[in-house]
């Protein structure tokens, strides 16, 4: 196979090659089945967006007793037996 590298990807392969004293065949090769293995892992900086994204959502959320969300959740779910919530809206 042949490839086509930027000069950074080129020279940090080199870099890697050197240091571990490995070929740089065998350096791709390790990148790729390390990537390969974490695929669909959320990097540590993809992680601590999302931690802080929910905390900012979950601060929006008006604050509501036990009470409140369980009339609401029977509600639902007798909705869910009877065909759909009665909005008022509707006809």
């Amino acid at each position: 196979m042949t490839f086509s590298l930027d000069e950074l990807t080129a020279a940090r392969i080199a870099t890697l090659a050197r240091d571990t004293g490995r070929s740089k065949s065998a350096v791709v090769r390790d990148a790729v089945a390390f990537r390969a293995e974490n695929q669909g892992r959320v990097s540590e900086e993809e992680r601590v967006e999302r931690v802080r994204v929910f905390r900012e959502l979950t601060a929006r959320l008006p604050p509501r007793s036990q009470q409140e969300v369980e009339a609401e959740l029977r509600e639902i779910r007798a909705a869910r037996r009877g065909g759909g919530r009665v909005s008022g809206d509707g006809p």
